[in-house]
């Protein structure tokens, strides 16, 4: 039995007993008949709920608030922060399923955020559902999150807890809920994946356009500059350090010049150099005086396939965006140390010129 003789809260050495602690004006009564004797005023003031039972019991002639359900070293851990508003973290960690529901009855915020705290801690694969279906009777959507985080990527080990074979016999709503948030997290999972593989499909596109200029403009080992003979000395013919596809293209280049098969439009290789082609003269900013193949050709034709267009349009926007966010990975060192001799103004306004570039 839980029976105890009257006593005042618990209180740590360190805690500073306010004079009105002495005062007893209520008692609160556990389940096993424990009568924890409190100052009403301290009560009420700590909780709007036991203010509204405190109220209600002056009107009669029995001071005593029935807290049931819960260990009374619980209720007594409880007493004693609604009086000093701190609590040792060991008496937390040994009471926070209990101290969370008291919590969240008597509207203790303070609390109920140690106990959340508390609770995400002890997290186990093994009492994650018991931890989940309190948070969510309790209102607690920070340990909700993550216990359906703790569910959803060791989902097969909490299958074979008791917690989940219970909850799968008592309460099917809540197993519905966690199966589609766990549907849910794996469609993330997938769509961030493809928006990685685009993103550095566009990037590499982005490295194929300087690379090309790279090419066409200054020359390479095998390709010279547009209108003079490549290199001759096989003693320069290293591999460019520069681009890491630009030995590739410089031999797709050299079969697009001499291929037959381009002409009758047989050759694949050939079409997607011609592509890479036109995807430059897309978003090249020179006029006349660029050096890349078809430039000029692809600028004063622009007359495309109207359902490729679309399209086109999209990929050029894409690779442009690209181009603008690896370029920032250069740009941003040097403002910082601009910001260190001028406003802030500066870095923003440089920032937001290269953000409405890539749209």
């Amino acid at each position: 039995m839980c029976r105890v003789p009257v006593s005042p809260p618990l209180r740590n050495s360190d805690d500073h007993v306010f004079a009105e602690s002495v005062e007893t004006s209520v008692y609160i009564l556990t389940s096993g008949g424990r009568r924890i004797p409190a100052n009403a005023k301290i009560l009420a003031s700590a909780s709007p709920v036991l203010e509204s039972l405190i109220n209600n019991i002056c009107q009669s002639s029995e001071k005593t608030i029935r807290i049931l359900g819960v260990p009374c070293d619980a209720v007594q851990v409880f007493v004693s922060f609604l009086y000093y508003n701190r609590c040792n973290e060991e008496r937390i960690e040994k009471y926070a399923i209990h101290l969370l529901a008291l919590a969240h009855v008597y509207s203790v915020p303070q609390l109920k955020t140690q106990c959340s705290k508390a609770l995400i801690r002890r997290l186990t694969i093994d009492n994650v559902v018991d931890v989940l279906q309190l948070a969510r009777l309790c209102d607690a959507p920070d340990v909700y999150l993550k216990c359906m985080k703790l569910i959803s990527n060791g989902f097969k080990s909490v299958e074979e807890t008791e917690g989940w074979k219970f909850l799968q016999d008592n309460d099917p709503f809540l197993e519905l809920e966690i199966l589609r948030f766990i549907d849910e997290i794996e469609s993330r999972r997938k769509s961030i994946r493809k928006q990685v593989q685009a993103q550095s499909l566009y990037l590499q596109l982005s490295e194929a356009m300087d690379c090309l200029h790279h090419i066409c403009t200054q020359g390479c080992t095998t390709v010279g500059p547009h209108g003079t003979q490549p290199i001759s000395n096989k003693r320069t013919l290293l591999p460019c350090t520069k681009f890491s596809t630009c030995e590739g293209l410089q031999h797709s280049i050299y079969h697009f010049a001499n291929c037959k098969k381009r002409v009758g439009g047989g050759c694949v290789r050939c079409k997607r150099t011609w592509q890479l082609f036109r995807l430059h003269s897309s978003i090249c900013l020179e006029d006349e005086s660029c050096k890349v193949p078809l430039c000029r050709q692809f600028k004063t034709r622009g007359v495309h396939v109207k359902k490729e267009e679309a399209r086109w349009e999209l990929l050029v926007r894409k690779v442009v965006a690209a181009k603008a966010i690896s370029s920032l990975a250069f740009v941003l060192p040097k403002m910082k140390k601009l910001e260190q001799h001028q406003p802030e103004r500066l870095l923003r306004e440089s920032i937001r010129s290269y953000v409405s570039a890539a749209c």
